[in-house]
């Protein structure tokens, strides 16, 4: 089987739960011609359908085709995709926490009458219980249940607040990280919806290296409870904002430790290039993006090694 025939079958599957079988005609990727230099020309990309081919609406993320709208810019990667009714997530069996969670926010979905103290934390039925995370493991661990995709974005819908809540968006946070800094992120990403029509949000956890004593860079970390959830090191988010009158978008990628942070620290000081998110991550963005737009501003002020030293 070739690498085209591969991606195209192996999209048709992730896609088919969500956007049904009728999809399966659309998937015929057309060939884009690849800049010298360019990120495209050093890393493999998988096909990605362009925006005119989904049809994609401009609507609120609540109905059928919300899994089709998350699409627009791609997904990061194609295996082990969840779809809930607004944000799609690539699962990990072996850490039992979502490889990234992608949102898209709009002024509709973070507004409602929806009421988390309604919802509550539960396993994710549709993964395997030898794989899934459960409450047990979290009980007394010292860690939050921090949500990737934010409770506050979904206030659209009381049952996609409550698809928030399932352990397969959840990963272990430092309290103070998720109910201060991280918050802030959060809330920073519901703001922007107020300027741009479209603020597509992707998160998740990261394992980074960090030198040891012997000089050495080794990646370690906690596992918790008797199903052995990984603590992630750091976390990313990757925000994509889609400018006025379809001039492009802007990009804009953080990375925090999963560690207590000064409450006055900028969130400036978290902004990285989005390569480092690729590499750190082994995830892809800009090659899927560039599928549907060719004017990228991207903001990263920082390098990876001065979060790892904050």
């Amino acid at each position: 089987m070739s690498v085209r025939s591969a991606a195209r079958t192996g999209l048709t599957l992730a896609l088919g739960a969500a956007a049904g079988a009728g999809l399966s005609g659309l998937l015929r990727p057309k060939e884009r011609a690849l800049q010298p230099g360019s990120l495209l020309t050093e890393c493999p990309v998988l096909p990605v359908l362009s925006a005119a081919e989904l049809k994609v609406p401009d609507s609120s993320p609540s109905g059928p085709a919300s899994s089709v709208a998350l699409m627009k810019y791609g997904f990061p990667s194609l295996s082990n995709i969840k779809t809930r009714q607004s944000y799609v997530a690539a699962y990990d069996p072996r850490t039992r926490l979502p490889v990234w969670v992608l949102e898209r926010l709009d002024s509709t979905s973070i507004s409602g009458q929806s009421d988390r103290r309604k919802a509550e934390f539960r396993e994710d039925p549709s993964v395997h219980e030898f794989h899934r995370a459960t409450n047990a493991d979290f009980r007394g661990s010292g860690f939050d249940r921090g949500h990737m995709a934010a409770a506050a974005n979904h206030k659209w819908s009381q049952s996609a607040m409550d698809d928030t809540f399932l352990l397969s968006n959840i990963t272990p946070q430092n309290p103070d990280l998720n109910q201060r800094l991280w918050n802030r992120l959060e809330q920073m990403c519901r703001t922007l919806t107020k300027q741009h029509r479209g603020v597509f949000v992707c998160t998740g956890p990261l394992f980074l290296p960090q030198r040891q004593t012997d000089g050495r860079l080794y990646v370690s970390y906690q596992v918790l409870g008797q199903n052995h959830v990984a603590v992630p090191t750091h976390f990313f988010k990757v925000v994509i904002l889609e400018l006025p009158d379809g001039q492009g978008v802007e990009l804009r990628s953080y990375v925090m430790p999963n560690r207590p942070i000064p409450e006055q620290t900028p969130l400036e000081h978290f902004l990285v290039p989005i390569e480092t998110v690729e590499r750190a991550s082994g995830l892809l963005f800009v090659s899927n993006i560039m599928r549907n737009t060719k004017n990228i501003r991207t903001i990263g002020l920082r390098n990876l090694p001065q979060i790892l030293d904050h």
